[in-house]
């Protein structure tokens, strides 16, 4: 028998034939190829560009559990997202140790890196200032989520242009105490500008820079969510910590914590409480832990005393 009347028609294995289904205009037989379901009568074209329903991900070890996808995730606590490539030094992928002319090789590597890191000097400002809200965010215990943002806002002054003639150290610092703010943290400033080593009045000028170009919304700090931390370092009981929130709430609720220091009203509230409980609170010890004056002290307790009346 001829090879012709053996395979009478071509086979191909991109092409299936979709008997259930047929072309909704002339009734025609549809075919379906890697590409594209198309009407081999009329030529009209059914489905484009299909799907790909597989999985994404590429396992790189014989547990199949371990499903890693390609690459790590960007990061915006990066100048360059999380994407620069990471040398190594004394060891491979294995754990197995280098040989001399090879880790001399990663050394030259490295430092070729090293020099072509940066593209500008506004990548490497920006390198050293995300490495400080990191490490301010580190010192204060911040969540993730947090140091997250605080980052993006420092990248947002940069791009608006807001870090000349300020310090990268000063604008680090405000960019944390603002994301604290709009996430209703309740940080004083003083514990933002202890780890950053910058003086307390250049953080407050560049928050006040960010906080009017670029419109943070930040939620005011209310004095009520300074006592847990006063009463804290104070070693004050719950019961007269319990009494001072209730002061600080009553007097959120009549509005005259408005426009005043919420720290120094906070130590005041813990100091009348510890008054009325029958301990008798150090003003000046109760004035350094609020970073304020005895006199700030005395005329908040003056103002609860007539709210009490």
């Amino acid at each position: 028998m001829a090879s012709s009347a053996i395979y009478e028609t071509t086979f191909d294995e991109d092409v299936q034939n979709d008997t259930t289904n047929q072309c909704p205009e002339c009734d025609g037989r549809v075919t379906t190829n890697v590409a594209e379901t198309v009407c081999e009568e009329c030529g009209l074209v059914l489905e484009d560009e299909r799907i790909d329903h597989g999985p994404e991900w590429r396992s790189f070890s014989d547990d199949e559990q371990n499903r890693e996808r390609t690459g790590a995730p960007l990061t915006a606590t990066r100048h360059d997202r999380g994407l620069s490539t990471e040398i190594g030094r004394g060891t491979d992928a294995n754990g197995n140790q280098l040989s001399g002319r090879k880790r001399r090789q990663l050394g030259r590597l490295r430092r070729e890196q090293s020099r072509g890191r940066f593209q500008s000097k506004a990548e490497r400002n920006l390198a050293h200032g995300l490495g400080e809200v990191r490490r301010i965010s580190s010192a204060l215990d911040l969540a993730e989520t947090i140091r997250d943002q605080a980052c993006q806002l420092f990248r947002s002054a940069q791009n608006e242009d807001l870090l000349r003639g300020r310090s990268i150290e000063a604008m680090a610092a405000a960019s944390v105490h603002g994301a604290c703010r709009c996430n209703g943290l309740s940080r004083p400033l003083d514990d933002v500008t202890e780890p950053a080593h910058v003086e307390q009045v250049r953080v407050r000028t560049a928050y006040q820079t960010l906080n009017t170009e670029l419109s943070l919304p930040a939620q005011p700090v209310k004095p009520s969510g300074f006592i847990p931390q006063l009463a804290a370092e104070l070693d004050i009981s719950d019961e007269i910590r319990y009494r001072a929130r209730q002061l600080a709430e009553q007097a959120e609720s009549t509005g005259v914590t408005a426009g005043v220091d919420p720290t120094g009203f906070a130590a005041a509230c813990l100091y009348k409480a510890g008054c009325d409980a029958g301990r008798l609170l150090v003003q000046s010890e109760v004035a350094r832990a609020a970073s304020v004056s005895t006199v700030t002290i005395r005329t908040h307790r003056d103002t609860l005393n007539e709210l009490a009346v």
